[in-house]
């Protein structure tokens, strides 16, 4: 009997079922639960530019760990935080928060802006008294003389200048870092968001654009960037060079305006999202709220067209838990990726010189492929919990499960066989899956019961004799 035909006789969902050909059978179910994985999940804007808005207003010892699904700390500041004199970088605004998640296994990203509308130097002020040209502007006048704030001259070669580095000292710090996510190109535009509608409302080439995107890209030759969809203001070839460039789309315009208006990019993430995770970004919540363009439905389906593999949290996080909570663990069931373990086989008992076969059925329920990959891998543990057997299945990557509407992900069965160490203890031992590195390192979080706190699920049992 082929192992394809014993799948469709054995029986019974759920639990260890002996097939008849003496091997056992697992169908587990997914339990629902919201999975903290590599390049994925809720982002809680800790700064939102403003040092006061959303996480900064938890106390230093709350890390919201019962937030389901939150995996990374965004940090957006103006750049004069950072230096406020040439040369002087003060990195503890962002040191001291990042540190609270980064000791809890989260990662962190950042954005600098360089204009805001509401600070008059997000471009620290000796940038401009060492002779870098701007404009003053008035949000909703565009550029105005003795406007109350100032935004650089995205082509002033001081200004470039001096912001490289900065930038260069930000990526002897980041890049490279396995402690953060990805980091914005955020040195044009108000805000760092890829335009000046609220500031000076100038338009620039596309080739300015481009400049900025070539600054990120030589910095941070090892970091996931990101552009934002608003750089196509500047020019629709702008969203194509960042995607040359290696640089993944993120869209900081959901659910700011009423319907239709919900967001207007999703076109622009389908040719980022088969390879880079997608980042979206909604309205500060209450305001969305308050403009009557808050729609669950509508962020749902911002999530699905997009592909989207990161949501952020654009508001104070509890209330937002609090008031929204139906829908995070809707978002939670597709959003990025989420590997389902639909099948799992193998003999109910072996010997010390032969070999031993596992195969496995696998699907990905989320809108986004798994982007770190992984392989599937078997281990075999005593009563004490110690391991005695690692065995990885090699030739099955699960980047490569595709992503479909909800309820219709198709499957992959793979099947690996391996030889036992010739020094392996003979007994009755636990049997888990994981998904993680080519070594059996487990990386991926499962939504399965029974893991053992390290990213492996038991799922049954399985007899080793003597040869």
């Amino acid at each position: 009997m082929t192992f394809l035909v014993m799948l469709s006789v054995a029986l019974g969902p759920g639990g260890p079922v002996p097939s008849s050909d003496g091997r056992i059978v697992v169908r587990p179910s997914d339990n629902g639960a919201a999975l903290v994985n590599p390049m994925m999940g809720w982002k809680l804007n800790f700064y939102s530019n403003i040092l006061a808005n959303y996480g900064s207003k938890l106390a230093p010892s709350d890390t919201l760990d019962d937030f389901p699904g939150l995996s990374c700390i965004y940090l957006r500041l103006p750049w004069a935080y950072i230096e406020p004199e040439e040369g002087r970088f003060d990195w503890s605004v962002v040191d001291a928060p990042a540190q609270r998640w980064i000791d809890r296994g989260l990662q962190v990203a950042f954005r600098f802006s360089v204009s805001e509308s509401w600070m008059r130097w997000a471009t620290p002020e000796w940038v401009q008294k060492a002779g870098a040209k701007g404009y003053d502007f008035e949000p909703g006048k565009g550029a105005v003389d003795g406007g109350p704030y100032w935004e650089p001259d995205y082509d002033d070669p001081v200004f470039l200048e001096k912001h490289e580095k900065f930038l260069a000292a930000a990526a002897a710090r980041y890049d490279g870092n396995p402690n953060v996510a990805f980091i914005d190109v955020g040195s044009f535009g108000v805000w760092g968001e890829g335009h000046l509608f609220a500031s000076t409302q100038r338009k620039y080439p596309a080739a300015t654009v481009k400049r900025h995107i070539d600054l990120y890209a030589r910095l941070f030759p090892r970091t996931l960037l990101a552009a934002n969809d608003d750089f196509s203001f500047q020019g629709d070839e702008t969203i194509a060079y960042a995607l040359s460039k290696g640089m993944t789309l993120r869209d900081d315009s959901i659910l700011v305006q009423p319907p239709p208006n919900s967001y207007f990019h999703a076109e622009m993430a389908q040719a980022f999202w088969p390879k880079l995770p997608v980042i979206l970004e909604h309205e500060h919540y209450q305001g969305s709220v308050d403009r009557g363009a808050w729609r669950r439905e509508l962020f749902l389906k911002a999530i699905e067209e997009y592909h989207a593999a990161y949501m952020c949290i654009h508001w104070f996080p509890r209330e937002f838990l609090e008031k929204e909570r139906e829908l995070i663990d809707a978002v939670n069931k597709r959003l990025g990726y989420r590997l389902q373990l639909r099948e799992a086989s193998w003999p109910e008992t072996v010997t010390l010189g032969s070999r031993v076969v596992f195969a496995s059925t696998w699907a990905n329920a989320g809108v986004a492929p798994c982007y770190p990959g992984g392989h599937v891998a078997y281990t075999l543990k005593d009563e004490a919990g110690g391991i005695v057997a690692v065995f990885v299945d090699e030739a099955f990557d699960v980047r490569s499960l595709e992503v479909a509407e909800p309820g219709k992900a198709p499957v992959k069965t793979t099947e690996s066989s391996h030889g036992l160490a010739p020094n392996m203890p003979t007994g009755s031992f636990d049997v888990y899956v994981s998904v993680g590195q080519r070594d059996g390192t487990p990386r991926i979080a499962l939504p399965l019961d029974n893991g053992d706190g390290h990213r492996r699920y038991r799922l049954g049992r399985i007899t080793v004799g003597a040869e």
